[in-house]
């Protein structure tokens, strides 16, 4: 098992940028696929973007796609969201999350465990 912890949340205006990081402790964390999804007030939690265990493939969301991207650092046993251009509508708690086996996914199904988020706010 994994566990996660997310860092880097906080207030910023428009235009602005954030990077988000994530721990992970826990010896599978190099075999694991990673994603970062984002739940606003009264929707439900989308993914972001997601990378699969060895940075080959990734996945980035149509709404943030030329803004954010994510990477990893296996030795470090860190994920890393970098957001650039945001927006009031990127304003969400966002959650690193990883599953086993280390293939790319999108959905909130796929993913075996969470962190417990880090709330992002973009003002207008």
């Amino acid at each position: 098992q994994v566990q996660l912890v997310e860092s880097g949340g906080g207030l910023v205006q428009a235009g602005g940028s954030l990077r988000l990081s994530c721990a992970a402790s826990g010896r599978t964390f190099s075999r694991s696929a990673m994603g970062w999804f984002r739940q606003a007030p009264g929707k439900e939690r989308a993914v972001v973007a997601a990378i699969n265990w060895n940075s080959r493939y990734t996945y980035t969301a149509d709404s943030v796609k030329g803004r954010f991207t994510i990477s990893r650092d296996n030795a470090k046993n860190t994920v890393s969201l970098q957001m650039n251009g945001l927006k009031p509508d990127d304003t969400a708690v966002y959650y690193c999350a990883g599953r086993d086996p280390g293939q790319v996914a999108a959905t909130v199904r796929d993913y075996d465990y969470w962190g417990q988020g880090t709330q992002v706010t973009v003002s207008s």
